[in-house]
């Protein structure tokens, strides 16, 4: 669900604006009561801050109220936070603070489709996307090229069966995390990443890990789903960027996109069309969680636009 802005404080804090200044983003959740944004506008007040952005959502569902705030303070990051800190406690507060200029360390896994690994490195590279990618991993050797075309180093995993029919991907998992930990990882990006992660693998990223698919789930599972789509004379392809869970495909949705098709295009432009909107979709989505704008709701997402 995306939200429209409102802002809800003090005009002291919409004024005064210093170019030198840390710009910061808070993110909080908890349950709605009364007081929360007067408080926090309070808070802020108190470390002189100037509120460029301010986002709240209160869930008529669940109860929970969301918030995103982007402001600039001389203050040190430490003030700020100690500023916040009893806020936090009086409200049960989930909260976060991050630096605006802090790129996301983002490990990318592939398998041998690049069409949408090289929508992220692209646009990485571009500058559009607020992220750093400082390793690639992959369980094919084919992607190799693109990573070293753009610097970056690639990693290959791969995930095989044994004579008496067990597999290795539990130790390919188990190389996955010690990477996650070596280079600092925030977020894991599956970019086609064609293998299935485990349930414990799922949990451990919980919230840190976003897949990409097509749209037409449940209705064309398995192998060739646009050429599926295409013999049923389906009229919109599309694709869903979510973050993972051990239900396969099912986690809290991130973004969508969808892409008119007609009868007189074959099954490779279906093909062609759908990798382009997978690659716009999970950028898109990739984006709005390095900046901070995507908030967990139960299995659904708030995200501030």
């Amino acid at each position: 669900m995306t939200t429209t802005p409102t802002s809800t404080v003090p005009e002291a804090l919409l004024s005064g604006k210093r170019s030198s200044s840390t710009g910061l983003v808070l993110t909080l959740s908890c349950t709605n009561q009364k007081g929360i944004v007067h408080a926090v506008s309070g808070a802020l007040l108190g470390v002189d801050a100037y509120i460029t952005s301010s986002q709240q959502f209160d869930s008529p569902d669940t109860g929970s109220f969301f918030m995103r705030v982007e402001f600039t303070t001389d203050a040190a990051l430490t003030d700020v936070q100690d500023a916040l800190a009893p806020i936090r406690d009086r409200f049960t507060m989930d909260l976060n603070l991050h630096e605006a200029k802090t790129k996301t360390r983002t490990l990318v896994m592939c398998s041998k489709d690049g069409r949408t690994l090289n929508d992220l490195l692209f646009q990485q590279r571009a500058g559009t996307l607020p992220i750093d990618i400082p390793v690639i991993v992959s369980n094919h050797l084919e992607l190799q090229p693109m990573a070293y075309f753009y610097g970056i180093p690639f990693v290959h995993v791969p995930v095989t069966r044994r004579e008496d029919g067990s597999d290795n991907k539990a130790e390919a998992e188990a190389r996955l995390l010690d990477l996650v930990a070596e280079h600092d990882i925030e977020l894991v990006v599956l970019a086609r990443y064609m293998q299935v992660l485990s349930d414990d693998l799922c949990r451990t990223l919980g919230g840190k890990a976003i897949n990409i698919h097509h749209s037409f789930l449940p209705s064309f599972k398995g192998a060739r789903p646009y050429h599926q789509a295409h013999e049923r004379g389906v009229k919109l392809i599309g694709a869903t960027a979510h973050y993972v869970t051990p239900d396969l495909d099912e986690g809290p949705i991130i973004a969508q996109q969808v892409q008119p098709v007609t009868h007189a295009q074959s099954a490779r432009d279906f093909v062609n069309m759908g990798r382009e909107v997978e690659g716009s979709t999970l950028c898109r989505a990739v984006r709005w969680h390095a900046e901070h704008r995507v908030l967990l709701d139960g299995n659904r997402t708030v995200v501030f636009d």
